[in-house]
């Protein structure tokens, strides 16, 4: 599986960069992929119910970074939260990066920050673009989007559209009207689908074009992501790719400690719960931001116990080197005595 994997990247790569337009592509760059970018933004734009859309350029106008399909960038933020966004513009528009970002009052703060800070003329610091939800053709697909989640399916549905791909796209959410880009969405194969007028979707309803031997992509909010692994084996395609709004349950869990520096606070981690939740209730500006281990804004040095390394970003030197990234990894028994 890995082989047929890094083949489909590597085809889709080479065919899609030449099936983009020219354009951009004799103007200076803007710098290596993990290059800290400051970037102005040019463009805000409310797309639905609490959700806006930031675009970004450089200053200099220099050509930013390719990106693919499934791509997102890492937003450092004047406050110092960092997070992650996907990128939902065109990819042959090597002149701005576009995000979208839904509002959530009661959440980490940084969707408030971008609705209330990222206006015209502003600036902001971004890493990336990194891939950790990448589109491989198949030979037909289904694409599956919950509100927000349409961020990353959108440019995946138009590479498919563009390479000729047989494909279908099923677009959910509470109502229209906090659904955004309905009026982006390529003509024919897309069926809308808002809970006030279907009601919630059930396996069935999400999975009945899943393609023969094809691929599914589904982005959105925890319980269609549960909803659709549930009834993915009942249905006709292979493979499943998906990508999280929130941290996964903890999986095989056993509760550990954690200490707080040597000498510090020891606090209990329950066997369903990470060590990243526990320790914000005591250190509650702690450094995080996917909360799902591919990001690395949550790596602290463990200076005592065994880690048991759950995460997708650190290499095995980091590791060696007593990193660890405490919204995933746990201890392997007893106590991890942390440098917080």
């Amino acid at each position: 599986m890995p082989d047929r994997f890094l083949r489909g990247l590597a085809v889709f790569t080479d065919v899609y960069t030449r099936s983009l337009p020219l354009l951009g592509r004799s103007r200076k760059q803007a710098g290596p992929l993990e290059r800290a970018l400051r970037l102005e933004v040019v463009d805000r734009r409310v797309e639905a119910e609490d959700v806006v859309s930031i675009q970004m350029s450089t200053s200099d106008g220099s050509a930013l970074p390719q990106w693919f399909p499934g791509s997102h960038l890492d937003l450092h933020l004047a406050s110092g939260r960092r997070r992650q966004y996907s990128l939902c513009g065109d990819p042959a528009d090597r002149s701005c990066y576009r995000i979208a970002v839904r509002r959530i009052t009661d959440g980490g703060g940084g969707s408030v920050e971008v609705h209330e800070e990222l206006t015209p003329g502003r600036h902001v610091v971004v890493r990336g673009p990194r891939n950790a939800f990448p589109f491989v053709p198949h030979g037909s697909a289904l694409f599956l989007a919950g509100g927000i989640g349409i961020t990353p399916i959108l440019p995946m549905v138009r590479a498919a559209d563009r390479l000729g791909m047989d494909w279908r796209f099923v677009y959910t959410g509470r109502s229209r009207a906090t659904m955004p880009f309905l009026d982006e969405l390529p003509a024919g194969r897309v069926l809308v689908r808002p809970d006030e007028e279907f009601g919630v979707p059930t396996a069935a309803d999400l999975l009945a074009d899943a393609p023969r031997d094809g691929a599914v992509y589904v982005c959105g909010p925890t319980p269609m992501l549960a909803t659709v692994r549930a009834g993915f084996g009942d249905c006709a395609a292979s493979a499943l790719h998906f990508e999280r709004f929130a941290p996964p349950p903890v999986v095989d869990g056993k509760p550990f400690e954690v200490q707080l520096g040597r000498g510090g606070v020891v606090l209990q981690v329950p066997a369903d719960r990470s060590a990243l939740e526990v320790i914000r209730e005591q250190l509650p500006g702690v450094a995080y931001s996917c909360r799902q281990g591919f990001c690395g804004t949550c790596r602290v040095r463990v200076l005592d116990g065994v880690v048991e390394h759950r995460d997708r970003r650190l290499t095995d030197r980091q590791r060696a080197e007593g990193e660890a990234l405490v919204c995933v990894s746990r201890a392997d028994g007893g106590r991890l005595v942390l440098d917080l």
